[in-house]
């Protein structure tokens, strides 16, 4: 196995190479935070006294939480005694984290513990529609690439054939492109045309019938019925009180309810109606010549989502004027939402929510309650932005008939969006070194703040003073900033656990936190210049306003005193950086993926205990390659999916110069591809 370098960490926080901040995220850490408001913190805000259930109810749907993780079982072995990063387990394993945890490393391979197998499932190119050309990285074109597997795979679901055994549908989202990745010799001045549309064609969606073999947990792709690519350019409906709106209104849909594409479809969800959620995160990249808006109401909007300046990087708008904010200055404001797919329709025409706000969503994922009210949550993945969470006011319709699926796809459409506004229960005992509170834990209350309320008919009614129901939609994070949400490090996924109905919510980090002014350390957030991230445990009054929480995880090197693991022996657990996705086994067991890892390791995939006197054990189950990224965590009973993003993704490297050649080998490109992992 080749040993990669490691990736120094260019802005302090995580291991990401500059160029992957580029094309991923339009390089946010070297920008000015977008939110720019006083907001409310621990320290400032005395909220009355919150009450919670004791107990959630019971019901078959109390339970039903359905996101990258749904249907989950545990991986298992008969071994007795795994050892984690610092040697025997003094007690027998908790079922579902019974495997020896996984060294790390800074290998250019995927390696997973003792006694499991793997095997790629689909890599970028490979085909997804009948006719698609066999992947010829050196002849690529934009009509194969419309028909291939695109680039950067980020979400992945699995859903059962209805009377196929051992038949799925693997839905995965597209999230980015690095050109630089993508074409040898490529000019970042002076993209050509053909480039432009690779690009926008590697973005989107994949539908991709897989099928898998007894006594395996393989899967290999096919040419069903259902295989589908959405892309840059495919038809999307608007729904919810922003439709038909000024604000979404360009001359190419002067009706401000059809848009063209999705791009930076980052993580999602997967509903209990057989729906796929995706959301759209880092759109302000894409846009160019915000800097020729002269109207200051707007360009203090386009500012507060990250887009700014003159030419993008991407340079798009010279080849597509939707892109050119001087020609369209609406058309950004069309993306930031939720996406729902149905991927049993391959030609339905997907939505795009306006009724869950606009912003950059890392996800949404599903809780029902027990009289079938659907919550939707969703974090805003950006430094000292908010958490959300959309009550629907409309019932889940069980079955999965026509009548059903009409119906629920509506469900989304109607409800209130709400944002969190948490305190802690020791703001005065908080420094920002990380140090615990008294009590032994991070913890407090919090209150989910209503923002817009979506009627049956799709019109909407604004809660914030001196916002109208269709600015509170498309500009989200103003709203957000009027009622005093309170900023958090980076909310990436939220995940309710399907056992317990508690929500996870992945923070990954923060190293402008507590510095120049920005945003002081708050028990939810307790350490500045964080580098390292955090778990967030939630107790939740779903259909309500209320919850109650504590930190799971602060994550880093166990050896550093400002770490936290749930109570659990610190030098019986893995490190862990940078958490990003999360997924759930039957047991419920939480499961945790990595982006960035400040640790000088390779990113990857680890598995947490909750419950019992082992709380908090985190045991690492498989890392990436160097460079790479782990994305879209399934786990079930036969194997656990990964998606492997941006192998080899170094700033010294490029497609005339690679340095990882996985999952090929040889002299081959670095190609982003889906990993199943599965016992032996």
């Amino acid at each position: 196995m080749k040993l990669l370098p490691i990736l120094s960490a260019h802005d302090g926080s995580s291991a990401r190479s500059s160029l992957t901040c580029k094309y991923k995220c339009g390089d946010a850490c070297f920008h000015e935070i977008p939110n720019t408001s006083k907001g409310q913190y621990f320290g400032d805000i005395v909220k009355t006294a919150m009450t919670r259930r004791g107990v959630l109810r019971g019901g078959a749907m109390a339970v039903v939480a359905v996101g990258a993780g749904s249907v989950l079982a545990a991986c298992s072995t008969d071994e007795a005694g795994p050892t984690g990063s610092s040697g025997e387990m003094s007690t027998p394993p908790v079922d579902g984290v019974d495997f020896i945890a996984v060294e790390p490393n800074t290998e250019d391979a995927v390696v997973v513990p003792q006694g499991y197998e793997q095997g790629v499932i689909i890599r970028w190119g490979d085909p997804v529609l009948e006719g698609a050309p066999a992947f010829d990285f050196d002849n690529q074109t934009a009509a194969a690439q419309n028909m291939q597997f695109g680039y950067n795979n980020d979400f992945a679901g699995l859903l059962p054939i209805e009377g196929t055994p051992n038949a799925y549908l693997l839905v995965v989202n597209h999230e980015y492109t690095t050109e630089p990745f993508l074409f040898k010799g490529y000019d970042a001045e002076n993209p050509t045309r053909e480039q432009f549309d690779i690009a926008l064609a590697a973005h989107g969606l994949s539908v991709v019938q897989v099928t898998g073999r007894s006594g395996s947990g393989a899967l290999t792709p096919g040419l069903g019925k259902y295989n589908r690519r959405i892309t840059g350019t495919t038809e999307f409906l608007l729904t919810g009180p922003a439709a038909g709106s000024d604000f979404l209104r360009t001359s190419v849909d002067p009706t401000g309810t059809k848009v063209f594409g999705t791009f930076n479809n980052c993580s999602g969800g997967l509903t209990p109606w057989g729906t796929v959620l995706s959301g759209e995160e880092n759109i302000n990249q894409y846009f160019g010549n915000a800097e020729s808006v002269t109207d200051p109401v707007a360009a203090e909007r386009l500012a507060r989502y990250g887009i700014e300046g003159a030419a993008s990087d991407r340079k798009w708008e010279r080849f597509d004027k939707r892109f050119d904010l001087a020609q369209e200055p609406n058309e950004a404001n069309r993306f930031g939402y939720v996406v729902e797919v149905d991927p049993w329709d391959p030609t339905g025409v997907p939505i795009k929510h306006t009724a869950l706000g606009r912003f950059k969503h890392e996800a949404a994922t599903i809780y029902v309650t027990d009289d079938g009210t659907v919550v939707a949550y969703s974090g805003d993945d950006e430094r000292f932005d908010y958490m959300y969470k959309f009550v629907s006011s409309r019932k889940m319709m069980p079955g999965n008939g026509q009548a059903a699926m009409r119906h629920n796809l509506t469900i989304l459409d109607a409800g209130t969006l709400h944002v969190a506004v948490l305190t802690g229960d020791a703001p005065d005992e908080i420094d920002g070194t990380g140090t615990l509170p008294k009590a032994g834990k991070f913890a407090g209350k919090g209150e989910w703040i209503p923002l817009l309320r979506t009627g049956d008919d799709g019109r909407g009614e604004s809660l914030v003073d001196g916002m109208s129901a269709e600015e509170v939609a498309v500009f989200t994070r103003q709203a957000g900033d009027k009622v005093g949400a309170t900023k958090m490090d980076r909310p990436e996924d939220f995940e309710p656990n399907p056992v317990t109905g508690k929500v996870y919510v992945a923070l990954t980090n923060n190293t402008k936190r507590g510095t120049d002014g920005k945003a002081a350390p708050d028990e939810a957030n307790p350490r500045a210049k964080n580098k390292n991230g955090q778990i967030l445990e939630i107790d939740d009054d779903h259909a309500g306003t209320t919850f109650v929480w504590n930190l799971l995880i602060v994550a880093g090197d166990p050896n550093e005193a400002d770490t936290y693991f749930g109570g659990f022996d610190k030098t019986q657990v893995s490190p862990i950086s940078c958490p990003d996705n999360l997924a759930f086994d039957s047991k419920g067991n939480l499961w945790i993926s990595t982006d960035g890892n400040a640790l000088e390791s390779n990113d990857g995939l680890f598995a947490v205990v909750l419950d019992g006197e082992r709380r908090g054990e985190t045991r690492q189950f498989l890392t990436v390659p160097a460079g790479g990224e782990t994305c879209g965590p399934i786990i079930s009973d036969e194997r656990v999916v990964v998606a492997v993003q941006h192998p080899g993704e170094f700033d010294e490297a490029s497609a005339d110069n690679p340095m990882s050649h996985w999952p090929d080998g040889g002299d081959s490109q670095p190609r982003p591809s889906m990993v199943a992992v599965w016992k032996s």
